[in-house]
């Protein structure tokens, strides 16, 4: 009895158990049902294939950052700015600011062309007709009334044979230094000075002979100075 019930034992232990003998029997149908389709065994074994260009046009309206450098960005207002290395100790302080009604007149002034027409300077408004727009008149200044330390020019004009050069910057610096930078500056040339003043906004001008200059100097939101410098050296 014990021989006979010994085999059996045996037989038992190395049987499956039902479930995993229905899943082999279902793989393996599945198996043989696709070797027997080509279409099926193609589309399991065959290869992904992916086009290249349908890929850049998926999620097209997702916002992407863009391949290179905007050219036509502009970089935030004060990027790069610097001390304009002016020592206050070596300026003349501007004679004390008088109240100027007839300066509102040149605030209303939308372009370098129109500020130069209503200046009272007769020079200066007999030229303006004749002005020409280019960055490059900034750097034709007189070296009597040349440009701020740090100007960072945003529109310049100029006119041919009258010497009428118009400029508008900022600059980084406060009004006050701005204005007796410039006022240093003219004085030592021998320019005539006047300074006014119509609320915010100061103007310094002069003359020297048929030579003559104002400057129109305001507060800028965030610190420094806004300015237009209206210069003619006569023909």
């Amino acid at each position: 009895m014990l021989l006979v019930a010994l085999p059996l034992a045996l037989v038992a232990c190395g049987k499956k158990p039902a479930d995993q003998t229905d899943l082999d029997r279902l793989d393996n149908e599945l198996t043989a049902a696709n070797q027997s389709d080509p279409a099926m065994t193609a589309a399991v074994r065959g290869q992904i294939m992916v086009d290249p260009g349908l890929t850049q046009s998926s999620n097209e309206k997702s916002i992407r950052p863009p391949s290179r450098p905007d050219p036509n960005a502009i970089p935030p207002d004060g990027i790069g700015a610097k001390p304009d290395g002016v020592d206050p100790a070596t300026l003349k302080p501007a004679p004390a600011a008088r109240d100027c009604p007839d300066c509102r007149a040149a605030a209303g002034a939308l372009t370098l062309g129109e500020l130069a027409k209503r200046q009272k300077n007769a020079s200066i408004a007999h030229c303006a007709g004749q002005l020409g727009y280019s960055a490059t008149w900034a750097a034709r200044l007189p070296a009597d009334v040349p440009l701020y330390p740090d100007a960072r020019v945003a529109e310049a004009a100029g006119a041919q044979p009258c010497g009428l050069r118009v400029v508008s910057f900022a600059t980084a610096a406060p009004v006050t230094r701005v204005i007796d930078w410039y006022y240093t500056k003219t004085h030592n040339a021998g320019y005539a000075a006047e300074h006014q003043r119509d609320g915010a906004q100061h103007v310094l001008g002069g003359t020297r002979g048929d030579a003559a200059y104002v400057i129109y100097v305001s507060p800028r939101a965030g610190g420094g100075s806004d300015v237009d410098l209206v210069t003619n050296q006569g023909s």
